[in-house]
């Protein structure tokens, strides 16, 4: 990638005109201080990431894993001791960002390597008898994509199947159930490491054309998961709300909704385990993310992460590339219930940019103290954010894909990134990009029909 990776956080609450600092100068850092890290900057580039192989975890330390095969240094100046809790967010990663933290970029990096499993693993081949279903069975998914000492074992499969409403009242968009990614819980030695218990559930982004319909439908609809309180002003994106919830009882490997099938089974995984120390981690790419940042509201509105006897199992969303999800209403209720969103976006990529293109986050006027009256119409980002800026001309697919942010996160670690553990996996994720450039290529003439439709929502036509 041409450009250098920045690193921007912006804190729930915080005004939303971002006000971009030099890590090299002395900042007082507080929630309502949104801070750039330039990569760049870094003094020894490998401190950024920290190696797992030797590292003797306790209960409340982190301990830096390896994942996918991937080589990671060992520090030169130790930084300063953090607990679990601190990386996946119990205090909005205050003190993790600046400089950022090797143990929250090994972590970001892992996560990462296990959403794009996904795709690794995705069968995407109509000639096929697996198509548009995971290609290889629970058991031996990590193996066969190369990540074996992942340390988890994957549970169950998820699927959905969009059923999306047509525009202009042309009908709906009924598609059959797809693999969608898995759940997985962390192993014993692994569940050592890391101090807890970690259930997994990890989402791929859009591939299909019904998937990408589902992106593109900009409505606001109420969530109501919580049938005793349904909180009719909570709004999400009717197109991932659809993905979420439609049921699907013809699919060839299961029946129900991607819901129903996540809180069953992660109400199961939590009843399992009620004895030990739990955290629940959300990851997806694009749409992916999207559903990750649903099912942490979902479990939380529900009270589904809490421990049989009392106490509460924390949620945090890692997401890659992600769209706006829901209205300000939305993002206030997820911050209500202590979901913890970190968001990985490059500033170039376009689909972190929507849906609410034109209306968002932004629509406040006098530093965010004031609301205009279409405020809780509008979309709005969840969570801190970490900011990249990547772009290859010849390559303009590169701003969404998902190996290019883990290539970007790693960049200042490794001046040659490690490749891929087989000439298979290259010759796949190069299909996938070429199939993500061809989409981008409609992109000009989507994005101006999106803002159209935006503000005729708003507009009330």
């Amino acid at each position: 990638m041409a450009a250098a990776a920045k690193l921007a956080v912006v804190a729930p609450g915080a005004p939303t005109t971002t006000a971009r600092h030099r890590a090299c100068a002395p900042l007082a850092v507080s929630s309502a201080t949104p801070v750039t890290f330039s990569l760049s900057s870094v003094t020894n580039k490998q401190e950024a990431i920290t190696s797992a192989a030797t590292a003797v975890v306790k209960k409340e330390a982190v301990a830096p894993p390896t994942t996918g095969g991937r080589a990671e240094a060992a520090l030169t100046t130790p930084p300063p001791a953090c607990t679990w809790q601190e990386v996946h967010g119990a205090n909005d990663w205050r003190g993790l960002v600046e400089p950022l933290h090797p143990l929250l970029r090994a972590e970001i990096v892992r996560y990462g390597e296990l959403v794009a499993a996904c795709y690794r693993a995705f069968d995407l081949d109509p000639r096929s008898k697996r198509y548009l279903n995971c290609k290889h069975g629970k058991r031996q998914m990590f193996r066969a994509v190369g990540m074996d000492g992942a340390g988890y074992a994957v549970t169950k499969y998820i699927y959905a199947a969009p059923d999306v409403a047509l525009p202009m009242g042309a009908g709906r968009s009924r598609s059959k159930s797809r693999w969608m990614g898995y759940v997985a819980v962390a192993s014993d030695g692994e569940a050592a490491r890391l101090g807890r218990r970690d259930i997994l559930v990890s989402f791929r982004g859009t591939v299909t054309g019904s998937e990408w319909l589902a992106n593109f439908m900009s409505a606001l609809a109420p969530a109501r998961f919580d049938p005793a309180d349904p909180r009719p002003d909570v709004r999400v994106e009717s197109g991932f709300l659809s993905l979420y919830t439609s049921d699907d009882f013809s699919g060839k490997f299961t029946t129900g909704s991607c819901r129903n099938q996540l809180l069953s089974e992660i109400s199961h995984l939590v009843a399992k385990h009620k004895n030990e120390g739990i955290s629940i981690t959300l990851a997806g790419h694009s749409m992916g993310s999207s559903l990750a940042l649903l099912l942490g509201y979902d479990l939380a509105e529900l009270g589904l992460n809490s421990y049989p006897n009392g106490g509460t199992i924390p949620i945090t969303v890692y997401s890659f590339a992600g769209p706006r999800v829901g209205n300000l209403e939305f993002k206030n209720r997820c911050d209500q219930l202590g979901v913890k969103v970190l968001r990985v976006a490059n500033v170039n990529d376009p689909v972190t940019k929507m849906p609410g293109v034109l209306f968002n986050e932004s629509a406040r006027v006098l530093a965010g103290r004031y609301e205009l009256p279409w405020s809780k119409a509008c979309y709005a980002h969840v969570g801190v954010e970490v900011a990249l800026d990547f772009f290859e001309a010849g390559d303009i697919a590169c701003v969404h894909d998902l190996q290019a942010y883990i290539d970007q996160l790693l960049k200042c670690t490794n001046d040659s990134p490690v490749a891929s553990d087989s000439t298979i996996m290259k010759e796949e994720e190069e299909g996938m990009r070429r199939r993500v450039a061809s989409m981008f290529e409609s992109w000009r003439w989507q994005m101006v029909a999106v803002r159209a439709g935006e503000l005729m929502q708003v507009l009330g036509i």
